[in-house]
């Protein structure tokens, strides 16, 4: 996709799943791969770029534009599903050869972690779900605003203040570079192609069955905004009430973008819930 070559956006390109992929890869140990939101214009960089630095210290961070996000490769058929995103994810760890990785998923990122720890136990050691989707809900209307964001700086300021709580993160000049993020060649296109109304059905689609989520072995670190207007609180009380191995983190004074608005909290929790598994 373009950008500039200078762009913090662009990590390197491989070919994962048959597509050329985006992916940012820093540090050294035990990896840990994470998957960003679905938000218009969104990418791994603007998703984690400020937990990214301190999570590396630590270990090997791997943080993919998944398939049509990004610059990433978009599918001529424009399909996307979650499976497909699934099989995506997989084929980045399969091309950096990663037989195993903590895994961490934000809102959507969260519901594909979810299915991939599902369908593939054994790539997965620890699993982060941070204001998740993965069960089915009614679709609020801030997450049907933001899957039917029609470009304009307009309504992404609008946008904005339903992502964060703390509405001083919301300067004039991030709604204008996630604007100008969002009409970049190719990025409207695949992201309207995502989730087209009626939109329930895609919360329905990213959510995995019950009694295969209270099958999960793994030990599960569920965060979630208090205050989040996109993924309800209720989503991630259930993943709580699901998952035997779980525990649950609230942010009070939240919205969602925990990574964001309590960004040092965020990975000094993530780091020393995966800590404690090396």
């Amino acid at each position: 996709m373009n950008a500039p070559v200078d762009s913090p956006e662009i990590g390197r390109e491989i070919i994962a799943a048959g597509y050329r992929t985006n992916v940012h890869d820093q540090g050294e140990g035990f990896p840990l791969m994470m998957i960003h939101g679905s938000g218009p214009g969104v990418t791994a960089w603007a998703n984690w770029r400020l937990v990214i630095p301190e999570l590396a210290k630590e270990r090997r961070v791997v943080a993919p534009d998944m398939l049509g996000f990004g610059y990433s490769e978009r599918p001529e058929d424009q399909v996307y599903n979650r499976e497909r995103w699934v099989a995506h994810a997989i084929g980045v760890m399969d091309e950096l050869g990663l037989e195993q990785v903590d895994l961490v998923g934000n809102s959507f990122g969260g519901g594909l972690a979810l299915s991939l720890a599902i369908e593939h136990p054994q790539r997965v050691r620890r699993l982060v779900l941070m204001g998740s989707v993965g069960v089915s809900f009614p679709i609020t209307k801030g997450l049907d605003e933001v899957w039917g964001y029609q470009p304009s700086p307009e309504n992404m300021r609008r946008l904005m203040d339903v992502f964060a709580y703390d509405k001083s993160l919301l300067t004039d000049e991030l709604a204008e570079m996630r604007y100008q993020a969002s009409i970049r060649p190719g990025f409207q296109e695949s992201f309207a192609a995502m989730f087209p109304a009626p939109r329930q059905r895609w919360v329905d689609n990213l959510a995995s069955p019950e009694e295969a989520i209270r099958a999960l072995p793994h030990e599960t670190l569920i965060l979630h905004g208090r205050e989040d207007e996109v993924i309800p609180l209720e989503a991630s009380l259930k993943l709580a009430e699901l998952i035997d191995r779980a525990q649950l983190h609230v942010f009070g004074r939240c919205g969602h973008w925990t990574q964001i608005e309590h960004a040092n909290r965020f990975a000094r929790l993530v780091s020393d819930f995966l800590g404690e598994a090396d």
